[in-house]
C-alpha cells in the first residue's frame, strides 16, 4: 500500500495503518514528515474533537503524543519524525469563548495571520498575552512518551506576514524537530551538506591566532578545502504561496532535507497530516512514495492536483 491517503481523524486511521502492517497489506513507513494544526488559531470544519481546539494547551500536547505514540508505533525501527510545529499566543476574553472562523478549502487564504487562541475560560497559569510555548511543551512530552529528541531546528521566514503589535518583534520562524524511534536512526547527512567556504584561500598570517615563533603555521589543521560542510541548524525558507492550497500548507523547500536527510529512494514517507499534499509531491519528486492521513475530503482534489504535476521517479521493483 503506497501513495495513498487515509480519509478521516489519524487518531483512526493511523490504527487502520497498523492493521494494514502487520497483515501484511502494507509497509512501514521510513520516516514522518508532518505539521499538525496549531493550538487554537483555526477552525477547519463542523468535526467534533478537532485537533487544535482544545481547551487548554495541556490537552493539546496530549493529543499529538498520542497521534505520534501511533506514528511511533508504525514506522521501521530507524524511522525518524520531523515535525513542524508553531507557537501561540494567550489571549483571554471573558464570556466570548473561542473568537475562531471556520476555515474550509472554499475561503481559505495563504498565510493568514496567526490569531491568538481566545478562551471563554481562563487558564491556570496562564496571564493574557502570554507566549503559552507550544513547540517546546510538545517536544518535551514527546521525549517522555519514548520520542529520541535529537535536534530543534529554526525555520527562518524572510517574509513573514506582518503583524499589528507595536510591543515586541514580528514573529518570523517556527520550529522543525527532529526526532528518533530508537537510538540509532537513519540519517543521511551527505545528501543535505551545505557549499563550504575555501579555508585554504584565507590569509591567516596575521591577527591573534598566528602562531609566532612556535614553529607552528596559523590555525595547523585547517588549510584544506572542503567544498561541502554539514548542514547548519537554522534554516531560511521562503512562504512559497499555492494558489488553491490551505493557508497552512509549509513550503517544498522546507521539507526536502528532511526528505533526504531521512530516506532513501524507493521509501514510504508518512504524513498524518496531509492537508493540500505538500509533503507527497515532495517525496514522489524525490523518488520516495507516501501514506497520508486527512481528516477532511475535501482536500483530496487539492492533493491530486499538486502530486499529479510530479513525473513518477520510483524505483521498478
Amino acid at each position: 500500500m503506497r501513495d495513498t491517503v487515509l480519509f478521516g481523524d489519524c487518531r483512526d486511521t493511523l490504527n487502520t495503518l497498523h492493521g494494514h502492517i502487520t497483515t501484511g497489506i502494507a509497509e512501514r513507513p521510513r520516516m514522518c514528515v508532518t505539521s499538525p494544526p496549531y493550538y487554537g488559531l483555526r477552525n477547519y470544519g463542523d468535526e467534533e474533537n478537532q485537533i487544535g481546539q482544545e481547551q487548554s494547551p495541556e490537552e493539546f500536547i496530549d493529543n499529538l503524543v498520542k497521534v505520534f505514540s501511533k506514528v511511533r508505533d508504525v514506522l521501521t525501527d530507524d524511522g525518524t519524525l520531523w515535525l513542524n510545529i508553531g507557537d501561540s499566543y494567550y489571549n483571554y476574553r471573558p464570556g466570548k469563548g473561542q473568537a475562531l472562523n471556520k476555515q474550509s478549502v472554499s475561503n481559505t487564504k495563504q498565510d493568514l495571520p496567526d490569531e491568538c487562541p481566545r478562551r471563554g475560560n481562563k487558564l491556570e497559569g496562564l496571564k493574557e498575552k502570554d507566549l503559552i510555548g507550544i513547540p517546546w511543551m510538545l517536544a518535551f512530552a514527546l521525549r517522555a512518551d519514548g520520542w529520541y529528541l535529537r535536534q530543534d531546528i529554526i525555520w527562518h521566514k524572510p517574509n513573514p506576514m506582518p503583524e499589528s503589535v507595536k510591543d515586541r518583534c514580528t514573529k518570523s520562524h517556527e520550529y522543525i524537530f527532529l526526532l528518533s524511534k530508537s537510538k540509532k536512526y537513519y540519517y543521511n547527512n551527505e545528501a543535505i551538506k551545505e557549499p563550504a567556504k575555501d579555508w585554504g584561500t584565507r590569509d591567516r598570517t596575521k591577527g591573534k591566532y598566528h602562531n609566532a615563533g612556535t614553529g607552528l603555521s596559523p590555525h595547523s589543521g585547517l588549510s584544506k578545502s572542503y567544498p561541502k560542510k554539514n548542514k547548519r541548524s537554522v534554516w531560511s525558507v521562503t512562504n512559497k504561496p499555492y494558489k488553491g492550497a490551505h493557508f497552512a500548507c509549509y513550503p517544498p523547500d522546507l521539507i526536502e532535507p528532511c526528505i533526504l536527510a531521512g530516506s532513501e529512494k524507493g521509501d514510504i514517507i508518512l504524513d498524518p497530516f496531509m492537508g493540500s499534499g505538500t509533503t507527497a509531491m515532495v517525496a514522489k519528486k524525490n523518488s520516495r512514495s507516501y501514506i497520508g492521513c486527512e481528516l477532511h475530503e475535501d482536500y483530496a482534489s487539492l492533493q491530486t492536483d499538486r502530486i499529479s504535476t510530479i513525473p513518477n521517479k520510483l524505483p521498478l521493483y
